[in-house]
């Protein structure tokens, strides 16, 4: 079982399925692919993103605003525990801190961070976490916020061991992209390796960051499998088993798929 803990639908490129959504699903479980969690990067497309994947039940949604967004509408606590308690609803974020981009006072960044965590906290939701070029502050304020009281996960991971030690301490969980099949990317394999078989999730982070050997294409749900293979193969798994250990790890995260 198969399952892509963090992609963004509303933006595939459908032109390969005939610019068909539904087409783009049938080929999607066809390749194994059993669920999927859609992740929100803004209020404004998020109605759309919502209404995209209502008709299908193997595709789970979050609601929130990327740190890197500026120019977006502010979230407040109240909106988001409101947008949250939707059923097909599973976690608040993608939210976090991303400085690899951001230039002068990020303050927002960080408010927007803590208004997140409150949030969910509040619905009793999992925090879906972004994290670039900002090891100390994003544990920082996960500590001072009390996310552990919400528990989630550290999507697409590509920061060191100590980070990912401090995040499991908090008993959030790690999701490791496409990324780690890159051939530059042994020491976040060595991190992979001594992440627990439990607290391990996939995902693409679709359209972006396609595996090797897709590496420059648009990325797809369906590469996951390769995520899922490189991992295997690095703990010495066979590779479906490798695959239900993480689709189980997702449903007890979520409590979806």
């Amino acid at each position: 079982m198969l399952i892509d803990s963090h992609c963004h639908l509303d933006r595939v490129d459908l032109s390969p399925y005939q610019n068909d959504f539904s087409e783009f699903m049938r080929q999607t479980r066809d390749a194994g692919v059993d669920h999927m969690l859609c992740v929100s990067i803004d209020l404004e497309s998020y109605p759309a993103m919502l209404d995209l994947v209502l008709p299908y039940e193997d595709i789970s949604v979050s609601v929130g605003v990327h740190p890197n967004d500026f120019d977006r509408r502010e979230p407040g606590v109240e909106e988001l525990v409101e947008l949250a308690s939707h059923p097909r609803n599973v976690a608040i974020g993608e939210t976090g801190l991303d400085f690899f981009r951001s230039e002068g006072d990020v303050e927002w960044q960080r408010q927007r961070f803590r208004t997140h965590i409150r949030a969910a906290r509040e619905a009793g939701k999992p925090l879906i976490i972004h994290t670039r070029d900002a090891r100390e502050e994003t544990l920082q304020i996960m500590q001072e916020e009390q996310a552990d009281q919400a528990g989630g996960v550290l999507h697409c991971f590509t920061e060191n061991w100590e980070m990912a030690s401090a995040a499991l301490d908090m008993g959030f969980y790690i999701s490791f992209s496409g990324i780690v099949t890159f051939k530059n990317a042994q020491e976040l394999r060595d991190v992979a390796a001594r992440v627990p078989l439990d607290k391990m999730l996939i995902e693409t982070d679709s359209p972006y960051l396609a595996p090797t050997p897709y590496r420059g294409k648009p990325n797809e749900p369906r590469y996951v499998r390769r995520v899922a293979e490189t991992l295997a193969e690095l703990r010495g798994l066979d590779v479906d088993d490798f695959a239900s250990q993480t689709a189980q790890n997702f449903q007890e995260l979520f409590r979806a798929g």
